[in-house]
C-alpha cells in the first residue's frame, strides 16, 4: 500500500537522481527541447506513485461509509425512517445502593416480536425500566412505518410507583383463542395481560395467580406437560425478599462470584385452564437460586419433551431435563458444571446443519482483568452425554456480552449469530474495573454488602463496546463482520430480536440498549439466495405451536429450528421460522414434530414463500 511518506521519499530519490545526472561533468547538458519531456516524466512519475494511495483512500472511505454487501447482505439503520423513537430509561433505586447504582440498574432493555392483531405483519413491544416511564407497542402499518399504540390499549403504564419496573416481556397464547397474550416480567409485581382480539388488552394478573413480587430477569412459555396449554417458567435474580426501592439491608449482592445460591427463586407455573396457573416448582424440582439471567426451552435430548436451559450470573449453567412431563431432573456429566462464568444469554441454533440444537451462552471478557469467554456448546447429548464448549477466537471473546440470537442473515443456508455487548458506558476516561477486581478478591462478607464497594460514580465498566455479527462459513466456523455490514453503534446492548418486518423473506434486526434508543436495522440482500418460512397453527397442541420443531431437508442438507416461547436475554424473536436455502436449492421435504409429539411430513412446497401450516388431527 502506497502512503504519503513513501511518495515523499520516492520523489526525493528521483529529484536527487535527476540533480546528479544533470549536473554530472561526465554527462552532456540536456538540450532545451527536452525540458518539456523532463517535466512530463516528472508529473507522470508522481501520478504513478500517487494513484495507488488515492485508490486505496477512495475504496476505504466508501467502504466505511456504505456497507459493501460483499458478504451477501448489509444492514441499514432505518429506525427514524420507520417512525420509531423509543428510548429506554434505566431504573433508580434506594439511595442506600448509590455506591454501585449504575451496576445494579444496568438491566431492563428488552425487545419482543409479536403479531398483536393477526394481520400477518410483525409488531414490536419494548420495555422501559424507570418508575413512571412507559413501555411501547409499535404496530406495523404495512408501509414501512410503525405506530406506538401501547397507551391506548393499556400496555404502556405498567411501571407505576410501588409496582416495580419492567425487565422484559414474552408473548404467548395461554388460552388458545388465537391471539397472543403478554406476560411482563418485572423487578416488582409480575403482570399478565389477555389479548381481547380487538387491539385491547385486559389485566388478568390477579385471577391468573401470577401476580407475586419477584426480581425477575427472564421468562419463557413452554408446554411442560404436553397438555396443549402453555405453561410459564420465570427466572429470579435478586432475592424476592428485597424491594430495591426500599431496602432493609445493603447486603443484597451475591455470596460468591462463582457459586452463589442466594439469588431469587425460579418458578414453574402450570397452566390449569380457565386463565389459572398453579405453582408447581417444588413438585417438578424446577427451582434454581443461582441468579438466573436467561432461560430457554427446547428438546435437547430428542425425546420429544421440552427441556429448560438456564444461564446463571453467579453459577454454572443448568440443564433441566424434562422427565416426560412429570418433573425436571438436572442433567449431570454434560460439562456444564465444570466451569462457572457469568451467564447472560441462552440462544438455540443448528450451527452445523446436523438436525440438533446447539446453544450459545454469553459471559464476560475484559483483557487484563477477566477473561471468561462466551460458550458455544455443541449438542452431543446423544453421542457422549455432553454439551461441549467449542467456542474459541472471535466467538469466545466478544467483551461484556448480553443478548444473542441465531439466524441466517444472508439466506445461504447456514445460521449466523448476533451478539450485543457493553455494560456501563459513562465517562470514557474513567474505568471501574480496578475497583471491581479489588472487591472481587475479598470474601463474601465484603462483596455481599453494597456499602463495601467503592463508589462507582460516573466511571465506565466495559463501556462503549461494539456488537458482533458472526457469519457462519458453512462449516460451523464464524467470523465477525459487524462493522463491515453496517453495525457501528457503541450503545450498551441488551435484547436483540430477528424478524422479517416487511415480509420480504429476509431477517431484519431489532436491538434494545440500556438507557439508549431502540435500533432497527433493515437487511438488504445482494444475492439471489432462496428461502422458505413457516407459521404453525396448533390444533391438538397449543395454538401457537410453541415447542414444535421444523426440520428442512434440501440439497443433501438439513436444518432444524424450534418455535420458541422466548429466547435470548430480554428478547423474543418472531414466532415464524425462517430458513435460508442458498443457491439453486432443491427442497426435498419438511418434517414437523408438533409439541404433542406427533409428526407431519410435507413435500412439494414452494420456495420463497411463507407457508402457514395447520396441525393435522384426527378430530
Amino acid at each position: 500500500m502506497t502512503n504519503p511518506i513513501t511518495i515523499l521519499l520516492a520523489w526525493s530519490a528521483f529529484d536527487l537522481f535527476n540533480h546528479q545526472i544533470t549536473k554530472s561533468p561526465f554527462i552532456m547538458p540536456l538540450p532545451a527541447r527536452y525540458a518539456k519531456v523532463k517535466a512530463f516524466v516528472t508529473v507522470l512519475f508522481v501520478l504513478l506513485l500517487g494513484t495507488p494511495y488515492y485508490l486505496v483512500r477512495v475504496y476505504t472511505s466508501s467502504e466505511s461509509s456504505v456497507p459493501s454487501g460483499r458478504y451477501g447482505f448489509y444492514l441499514s439503520d432505518v429506525t427514524e425512517q420507520m417512525q420509531v423513537d423509543f428510548v429506554h430509561q434505566k431504573p433508580r433505586f434506594d439511595p442506600k445502593l448509590n455506591n454501585i447504582m449504575p451496576h445494579i440498574a444496568a438491566l431492563g432493555a428488552s425487545v419482543a416480536i409479536t403479531d398483536v392483531d393477526n394481520d400477518g405483519w410483525q409488531d414490536i413491544y419494548v420495555t422501559s425500566s424507570r418508575q413512571g416511564t412507559a413501555n411501547a407497542l409499535y404496530i406495523n402499518r404495512q408501509n414501512g412505518t410503525f405506530e406506538n399504540i401501547a397507551d391506548s390499549i393499556g400496555l404502556a403504564a405498567v411501571n407505576e410507583p410501588g409496582t416495580g419496573v419492567s425487565m422484559g416481556s414474552i408473548w404467548g397464547d395461554y388460552d388458545n383463542d388465537g391471539y397472543e397474550d403478554v406476560f411482563i416480567y418485572k423487578w416488582g409485581f409480575q403482570r399478565l395481560f389477555h389479548n381481547n382480539g380487538d387491539r385491547t388488552f385486559t389485566d388478568v394478573t390477579e385471577a391468573s395467580g401470577l401476580g407475586r413480587w419477584m426480581n425477575a430477569t427472564c421468562a419463557v412459555w413452554l408446554d411442560a406437560d404436553r397438555d396443549g396449554l402453555l405453561d410459564l417458567y420465570i427466572g429470579g435474580y435478586f432475592s424476592e425478599v428485597h424491594n430495591l426501592w426500599q431496602v432493609t439491608t445493603t447486603r443484597i449482592m451475591q455470596e460468591s462470584f462463582e457459586y452463589a445460591e442466594n439469588g431469587g427463586h425460579n418458578y414453574l407455573f402450570l397452566n390449569r385452564g380457565g386463565g389459572r396457573f398453579e405453582d408447581m416448582t417444588q413438585a417438578y424440582q424446577a427451582d434454581c437460586t443461582r441468579w438466573t439471567m436467561s432461560v430457554g426451552a427446547v428438546d435437547l435430548n430428542g425425546d420429544g419433551w421440552q427441556d429448560l436451559y438456564l444461564a446463571n450470573d453467579y453459577g454454572p449453567e443448568v440443564l433441566l431435563i424434562n422427565q416426560k412431563g412429570q418433573r425436571f431432573e438436572q442433567q449431570v456429566g454434560t460439562t456444564l458444571e465444570e466451569t462457572s462464568k457469568s451467564g447472560m444469554n441462552v440462544a438455540f441454533g443448528d450451527l452445523f446443519n446436523d438436525g440438533k440444537h446447539d446453544v450459545y451462552i454469553t459471559n464476560i471478557s475484559k483483557r487484563g482483568y477477566l477473561f471468561q469467554g462466551n460458550n458455544l456448546r455443541r449438542n452431543l447429548l446423544d453421542e457422549t452425554g455432553q454439551m461441549l464448549n467449542i467456542a474459541d477466537g472471535e466467538t469466545s471473546d466478544a467483551g461484556w456480552a448480553w443478548g444473542a440470537q441465531f439466524g441466517d442473515l444472508n439466506n445461504d443456508g447456514h445460521t449466523d449469530l448476533f451478539v450485543t455487548n457493553g455494560f456501563v458506558s459513562a465517562d470514557p476516561d474513567e474505568d471501574y474495573w480496578y475497583e471491581m477486581s479489588r472487591v472481587a478478591m475479598g470474601n463474601n462478607n465484603i462483596f455481599q454488602d453494597v456499602e463495601n464497594w467503592a463508589l462507582m460514580g460516573n466511571q465506565s465498566l466495559s463501556g462503549y463496546e461494539r456488537s458482533r455479527l458472526y457469519l457462519n462459513d458453512g462449516t460451523g466456523r464464524m467470523f465477525d463482520v459487524a462493522e463491515a455490514v453496517g453495525i457501528t453503534d457503541r450503545y450498551d446492548g441488551r435484547g436483540v430480536a430477528f424478524v422479517d418486518l416487511m415480509n420480504r423473506g429476509v431477517l431484519d434486526l431489532v436491538v434494545a440498549s440500556q438507557n439508549a434508543p431502540l435500533k432497527i436495522y433493515k437487511n438488504t440482500l445482494t444475492t439471489d439466495h432462496a428461502w422458505v418460512a413457516f407459521e404453525l397453527v396448533g390444533v391438538d397442541s397449543n395454538a401457537r405451536a410453541v415447542g414444535a420443531e421444523v426440520c428442512v431437508y434440501w440439497n443433501g442438507q438439513q436444518q432444524v429450528q424450534v418455535v420458541t416461547g422466548g429466547s435470548g436475554f430480554a428478547s423474543q424473536s418472531q414466532r415464524r421460522l425462517h430458513f435460508g436455502l442458498g443457491d439453486s436449492p432443491q427442497l426435498d421435504r419438511v418434517e414437523i414434530r408438533w409439541p404433542n409429539g406427533k409428526t407431519q411430513a410435507l413435500k412439494g412446497l414452494a420456495l420463497n414463500t411463507l407457508h402457514r401450516i395447520t396441525e393435522a388431527t384426527n378430530r
